[in-house]
């Protein structure tokens, strides 16, 4: 781990919003390709998953996301769950960049791709009861429709076709189609 991405992790913890967000948006541009030190980090952002400060379980999450192509070890197999289960935050924004993010575990292998589908394909399907199920469901089709574009795996495709067809509502069906348009 070089000495940049040493100053980015420390400055997740600034006073300054602004330095906050910068090193953030740092971190996940670096850890947008491979990189050899994930294992640095693993165990830190698996406990800022369950932090009492929902910027750091935000943050965890999406860090962890980038880190799964970093995995040769496929520790994200096992750990899934604790990512998994931050789409589930008391808070609603935590919960949704945690979605929109959670998408990107599937490129690590075909293990992680089938994982990740699976879970999304029944969040889909069991969250019509919750406050902001459109939203949750636009993001599961955008996430797919992205996991496609990086793996273009017909699969992913059907999958997603077939749960905006089981849509009820004509005008949400069509917001989801347009995301595969």
């Amino acid at each position: 781990m070089d000495a940049s991405i040493r100053t980015w992790l420390a400055e997740l913890e600034s006073a300054d919003k602004n330095v906050q967000f910068e090193a953030l948006q740092n971190l996940l541009a670096a850890t947008d390709t491979k990189v050899d030190w994930a294992y640095e980090m693993w165990g830190p952002l698996l406990g800022w998953l369950t932090d009492r400060d929902n910027h750091r379980r935000s943050r965890a999450a999406q860090l962890l996301s980038n880190l799964a192509r970093s995995d040769p070890d496929q520790r994200m197999l096992a750990d899934f769950s604790k990512l998994w289960a931050v789409i589930y935050d008391p808070k609603f924004v935590t919960a949704r960049h945690t979605l929109q993010n959670i998408w990107k575990v599937g490129l690590a292998g075909p293990e992680q791709k089938s994982m990740v589908v699976t879970h999304l394909a029944d969040r889909f399907r069991t969250c019509s009861d919750e406050k902001n199920y459109t939203l949750v469901r636009y993001d599961i089709i955008a996430g797919l429709k992205k996991m496609y574009d990086e793996r273009n795996e017909e699969e992913i495709k059907r999958t997603a076709l077939s749960l905006i067809d089981s849509e009820e509502d004509l005008k949400y069906r069509k917001k989801y189609a347009a995301v595969w348009s």
